[in-house]
């Protein structure tokens, strides 16, 4: 029962990962593909997460959150540069 659950996240976190790609490719503007940049960073982190579950190797949750931590700060990065830029549309 547990492996069936397993591969429910993944296949739904993939459709997700999918659909955000689509946002990053489409826009239409910088402000869309940042969210969908950072929206990409948390789903692989949650699929580390949830391959760490899986294997059950915890080292993997310490990727995770530094991944989490990274796209974070990567955020924070993109919205101060939108913010010196302006709001202009691509």
């Amino acid at each position: 029962m547990f492996e069936w659950v397993i591969e429910i996240v993944y296949l739904l976190l993939s459709v997700s990962l999918l659909l955000a790609f689509v946002r990053l490719a489409k826009g239409p503007s910088l402000p869309d593909r940042v969210v969908a940049l950072e929206l990409i960073a948390s789903i692989v982190a949650g699929m580390v997460g949830v391959h760490a579950i899986d294997t059950g190797i915890s080292a993997y949750l310490d990727i995770a959150i530094v991944l989490a931590i990274t796209a974070f700060l990567a955020a924070i990065g993109f919205a101060r540069f939108i913010q010196v830029r302006g709001m202009h549309d691509d």
